[in-house]
């Protein structure tokens, strides 16, 4: 079924919206809560939270690319789970690999000054993100957005762990001179 019929259906709020959406997307979604949570109930709980938030926000929303808006909920109730859950201890999952391996490139310190500019990372990020090729920038978005295994991402592409490995190492030490050149680290 198409987004827009299904997105239709959450603003007629006709219930048969969460099934579609369950159909079409469930199992993405399910990919990215497991990436970041590593438990099934806890990823079940991140994707009916995300319905609901669904439910609850269309309308007033109307998202274009409904998988991206899913995608993003899931995503941040994924993360709001596993901070619940292990405020107090530091787990082996994708979500913590990914974060230490950014932390390189931009400090996870929280303060105003970084809340400020948290606006100009974001557009440098992007800037940078969108004049690497594609398959560089795919690569790090999984890795670092979805919080793909190495594995998941060197069976998509069919390279090589190290090669993988080195794409994402030079994308981030490109990343930490953009944000150099940009004053923002």
């Amino acid at each position: 079924m198409q987004d827009e019929l299904i997105v239709n259906m959450y603003w007629q709020r006709d219930e048969n919206a969460v099934t579609q959406s369950e159909i079409k997307y469930g199992k993405y979604l399910r990919k990215i809560a497991n990436n970041i949570l590593y438990d099934f109930r806890d990823a079940e709980e991140s994707v009916n939270e995300t319905y609901l938030k669904a439910w609850n926000s269309m309308p007033p929303s109307k998202p274009s690319v409904l998988s991206v808006y899913l995608g993003r909920l899931t995503r941040q109730f994924s993360i709001d789970i596993y901070r619940t859950k292990n405020r107090d201890k530091r787990g082996g999952t994708q979500y913590i690999d990914s974060l230490d391996e950014l932390s390189e490139c931009v400090s996870g310190e929280e303060s105003v000054e970084a809340q400020v500019e948290l606006s100009e990372l974001t557009g440098a990020l992007e800037e940078y993100l969108r004049s690497i090729p594609e398959e560089q920038r795919v690569i790090f978005v999984g890795r670092y957005y979805f919080c793909d295994s190495l594995r998941d991402i060197t069976r998509y592409y069919g390279f090589s762990e190290s090669k993988i490995k080195s794409i994402l190492y030079r994308v981030r030490t490109g990343l930490k001179l953009h944000l150099e050149k940009e004053g923002l680290i």
